[in-house]
């Protein structure tokens, strides 16, 4: 199916195989004929409220099946999604929905309590909710009344198809455009390597704001398979994920390596029939040998491959894990540059680097992101030009990631050339967290940095020092985070210190911290008094 927009397959499948399960929750399925026609009516309300081609809305849902409705109803609409992670803290969330200029925000009643803390919008229509709030609204009733077939929109693959908001160093998170081109780019990918057909179902374990998403509702929707939607409490707790795989009868997942490292430890493993899963992707930060084997022992028939990708450019190198494992605890190569993708290694400078030597991975893809939301100045500073054909420069992304390749051509990553780090999957800018903490009144110095956990993660700890005669508690200054950051990015520990540790340059000797937290025996919710100086 070669659908010219995201979108496009849906049709075509709701007409071919209508009852075959497009979307399933819980043992409770939704047909594709159910998921056109729920999403057309939605479309058309949209268009009625005033949606327009390449206008933004935005998606403030847990998992369900509104979600996967509410995706397609936008895109048809000829409108860009906006994925909102539902358990963002309203001042975020309004941040959001200002810089982008959504209009027309789509959540649930269960979220009405986050949405009402925004305050007034001009303009702001919520959709999805059946209780009244003080904003315009789509009922439920108005879109029943709506046709069953598609509006006609005019919408190109050059249109955004979603922007994709993550953490920013400068304390306010950023915004990615993604083209329905890119988008079809990357879902082709993932069904063409992992080798989807409609009898697949894909776990859509990763929430919508995190780019493996596009490939759970997308690689799948190009195949005419089933996302198994998979509910937030679940992916908590590893022996109920196990389950699931179990009861779902689940075929795929795309996650991160944290995911797969407590199903070993806490998912009840041999307890499960998990035989239906044949395919694993695994990314968003390293995975360590040694733990990759103990999951690769217990599910044998199962393929595993190491996705790499920023946000900006997904999935641009894969590395098809080779069974057995080799020995040794040599970290797994991020693999060859997938199709229809280049990469650049790059010296400080930006001259390429000779083979053998690291430097600064620099992707040209065709999943590469359109730029940044309102951001010029990002997008000067993200971006390598070089040299093309004709008048028109070749655009290259700076990951910001050291790389080196080896002889078998094969990308090996170093580490960061930023303050950007990964926990538990996610991409958290260390610089935003100072600068959150950094506004309340009574800090003076503050210092982020991590410190390696118990599932091969890490984990972010803050350092701060207040004014004279400050009172304010620990917990204060969490809440005061918790305001403002994602649940992911607030820190597992906060110490109030004394005096800030510094290099002989002035610069705050964040390794300093780092080394002296690592060495000491306390717990992560205490104050640590050997850092206090």
């Amino acid at each position: 199916m070669n659908g010219f927009l995201i979108h496009s397959p849906l049709q075509h499948y709701a007409e071919v195989t209508p009852d075959h399960p497009a979307m399933s929750l819980q043992g409770v399925e939704m047909s594709y004929r159910d998921l056109d026609i729920q999403s057309n009516r939605l479309a058309h309300a949209l268009v009625v409220a005033g949606v327009k081609p390449q206008d933004r809305v935005g998606l403030f849902l847990h998992k369900c099946f509104e979600l996967g409705v509410a995706i397609y109803a936008i895109l048809k609409a000829g409108a860009a999604f906006v994925p909102l992670d539902p358990f963002m803290p309203a001042e975020r969330l309004a941040f959001i929905l200002d810089d982008c200029g959504i209009d027309v925000l789509i959540t649930s009643d269960s979220l009405c309590t986050t949405v009402e803390q925004i305050g007034h919008r001009d303009g702001l229509t919520i959709a999805g909710v059946s209780k009244s709030l003080p904003f315009k609204t789509i009922t439920n009733k108005m879109v029943a009344e709506q046709p069953v077939t598609a509006p006609e929109v005019i919408i190109t693959d050059q249109y955004l198809g979603y922007i994709m908001y993550t953490s920013g160093s400068t304390g306010a998170p950023k915004g990615m455009m993604h083209t329905h081109s890119g988008s079809i780019c990357y879902a082709n990918w993932g069904k063409d390597h992992v080798q989807l057909t409609s009898v697949d179902r894909v776990a859509s374990h990763a929430p919508l704001h995190f780019d493996l998403s596009i490939f759970d509702f997308f690689s799948t929707l190009r195949a005419g398979a089933t996302v198994v939607l998979v509910p937030e409490a679940v992916t908590k707790f590893p022996a109920s994920w196990t389950k699931l795989i179990q009861s779902e009868r689940i075929t795929a997942v795309f996650t991160v390596p944290y995911t797969l490292i407590t199903m070993v430890a806490h998912g009840a493993m041999e307890t499960r029939d998990l035989s239906s899963l044949r395919w694993v992707l695994f990314g968003g930060e390293p995975y360590p040998p040694r733990q990759l084997r103990q999951i690769m022992s217990a599910l044998p028939d199962t393929r595993f491959t190491n996705v790499y990708g920023p946000a900006e450019a997904p999935s641009c190198t894969c590395y098809d894990i080779p069974r057995p494992l080799p020995d040794g605890d040599e970290p797994l190569p991020i693999g060859l540059v997938s199709l229809n993708s280049e990469g650049l290694i790059v010296d400080s400078d930006g001259n390429i680097c000779d083979r053998g030597d690291s430097g600064e991975l620099c992707i040209r893809s065709s999943t590469l992101t359109r730029g940044y939301w309102n951001r010029p100045e990002l997008n000067k500073s993200a971006f390598l030009l070089r040299d093309g054909l004709g008048p028109f420069p070749t655009v290259y992304y700076r990951t910001g990631d050291r790389v080196m390749q080896g002889d078998d051509g094969n990308l090996q990553f170093i580490g960061r050339m930023d303050r950007m780090v990964k926990t538990r999957g996610h991409r958290v800018e260390l610089d935003e967290i100072e600068a959150v903490l950094g506004s309340h009144d009574d800090a003076i110095e503050v210092a982020a940095f991590v410190v390696p956990d118990d599932h091969s993660s890490q984990s972010i700890i803050v350092a701060v020092t207040l004014r004279s005669g400050a009172s304010t508690s620990r917990q204060s200054l969490i809440g005061h985070m918790r305001k403002k950051l994602p649940p992911y990015a607030v820190p597992r520990d906060l110490i109030i210190m004394d005096a800030m540790p510094h290099t002989s340059s002035g610069k705050v000797d964040r390794l300093h911290l780092t080394e002296t937290y690592t060495q000491s025996d306390s717990q992560f919710a205490t104050n640590k008094p050997e850092l206090k100086k």
